[in-house]
């Protein structure tokens, strides 16, 4: 009898099946040891009268504003009452461009790529309107030190172009010998895609990504290519969070510093990810940042015609995924309320059919969480748990053996194990009956063949699983 330790360790479905990692990690994102449970998607806000492209959580002071963008409309979230209303310039928008937003200081703005950039005075606002006469109209915009960076304008010859506000005046768009707004043309990179900023600013285009540093004048900013040939496939896949950057290239995931570009998802997620993403929806693809689990997570349209989420920890440099009922992946940002608040706001009178737990952070107040968009709703990542999956890759004991049990390792919780065997590594892989844990943590088993692999689904209100032990016994050959 050989009893073997199959370790959740790093999911990387790129490798052969017979590699040391997870075939899958499903509804679960990574921890130091093993992977936790994924909260599902859950309905927030009331309806829009459009459908939602994006969503946007900003802050100052006390107080908090929640912005949503549509083909046509920005709409804000009225926090008492989860309202969506329509606070759009007079006349509306133009266009079906995805709303990117971005706060400097007390001033929330928004662009589309054809519409100029879109201002709102938090706390005294009561519509969005033209940041300036003299405004570009970007498809991506991002705080770089003082200034605001406009990236692609759409229009004549402003495709490879950046520009910027002058120095902490995001109304100043005119250069002169009085200001420090400027712009750059990117003359070998091919379209600007997005820009992303902090203390140095990223440009990211087809075909190249530039860093952006101030230098002061007469030039402003200095512009270094950091990748020449490798660029960015899609702009709304670019995301940062501090010093990081992350995008999808041509030939899969990226990150940078601002100094160095880094293939993170080399024989790891990049061949799996183009097998499984829709190309022809690949502009429907969004990002957000998890900043409490440390997650970058992509929400983009399958080739089953669903929606998924690639999920990536980018301190344990790991990654998952799961399935979604949402559109988009954004932040958003909690309340605080009571019992009674709870149900005249959201009409809740079992507490059990809440959005999320009484001690989540959604009902804390002041707190930035992980939302998105479904259809005409905000919705947050706050529900249940999603039922998990986490296959192992195939264990072998000699040429022939036989699988007796199964003990997962389950931190606050059990689990069910099925178990997949075969003789040669070309057959059909058929998982048999999911077997329940006894109250000793034991699922019997009895499954031949020379590979096997086991599909366990923690069950109950687990926290972390870390693995699974196994037993084998040697058959012998005729």
């Amino acid at each position: 009898m050989s009893t073997q330790r199959l370790e959740f360790t790093e999911w990387k479905p790129d490798l052969p099946d017979t590699e040391g990692s997870l075939n899958d990690a499903k509804n679960v994102y990574p921890v130091a040891i093993g992977y936790s449970p994924l909260p599902s998607a859950a309905e927030y806000s009331t309806p829009a009268s459009e459908n939602l492209n994006s969503v946007f959580a900003a802050k100052f002071g006390e107080t908090i504003e929640v912005f949503s963008g549509s083909a046509t409309e920005i709409f804000k979230l009225n926090l008492a009452t989860l309202d969506l209303t329509s606070v759009s310039k007079a006349g509306g928008y133009s266009g079906d461009g995805v709303w990117k937003f971005e706060q400097f200081g007390n001033v929330v703005l928004a662009c589309n790529g054809t519409e100029k950039i879109q201002a709102w005075t938090i706390g005294s606002s009561t519509a969005f309107a033209d940041v300036a006469a003299a405004a570009p109209a970007p498809k991506d915009i991002a705080i770089v030190r003082d200034f605001v960076f406009a990236g692609n304008m759409s229009a004549g010859d402003g495709f490879n172009k950046v520009q910027w506000s002058d120095i902490n005046d995001e109304t100043d768009w005119v250069s002169s010998s009085t200001s420090q707004s400027d712009y750059q043309i990117i003359p070998d990179g091919g379209n600007v895609l997005a820009v992303t900023g902090g203390e140095f600013g990223l440009i990211f285009s087809e075909n190249s990504v530039t860093r952006a540093s101030y230098i002061g004048s007469p030039l402003f900013f200095q512009m270094d290519t950091i990748s020449n040939g490798q660029g960015c496939l899609e702009g709304n896949s670019v995301i940062n969070y501090g010093a990081l950057s992350f995008w999808l290239s041509d030939d899969g995931w990226y990150s940078s510093n601002g100094e160095i570009v880094t293939n993170i998802g080399l024989e790891k997620v990049d061949r799996f990810f183009f097998n499984r993403v829709d190309m022809t929806k690949l502009s429907s693809i969004s990002a957000a940042v998890d900043p409490v689990k440390n997650l970058v997570i992509w929400n983009f349209a399958n080739t089953s015609g669903n929606r998924e989420l690639l999920i990536y920890h980018w301190e344990l440099q790991r990654w998952s995924r799961a399935d979604t009922i949402s559109d988009t992946v954004g932040t958003m940002a909690s309340i605080t309320t009571s019992l009674e608040g709870l149900t005249s706001i959201f009409g809740y009178t079992d507490i059990d059919a809440m959005p999320a737990s009484l001690d989540s952070r959604l009902f804390i107040g002041d707190q930035f969480l992980l939302a998105g968009t479904k259809l005409d709703k905000i919705v947050t990542f706050t529900g249940q748990p999603i039922t998990p999956q986490l296959i192992t890759t195939d264990v072998e004991v000699g040429y022939n053996s036989v699988v007796t049990l199964a003990r997962p390792q389950i931190d606050n919780g059990t689990a069910q194990v099925a178990v997949a065997s075969r003789r040669e590594l070309d057959d059909n892989i058929e998982f048999g009956a999911f077997v329940p844990a006894t109250s000793e943590g034991r699922c019997s088993l009895r499954s031949a063949g020379r590979y096997h692999r086991f599909n366990v689904q923690p069950t109950g209100n687990w926290e972390i699983a870390m693995s699974v032990d196994v037993d084998l016994k040697p058959q012998g050959n005729r």
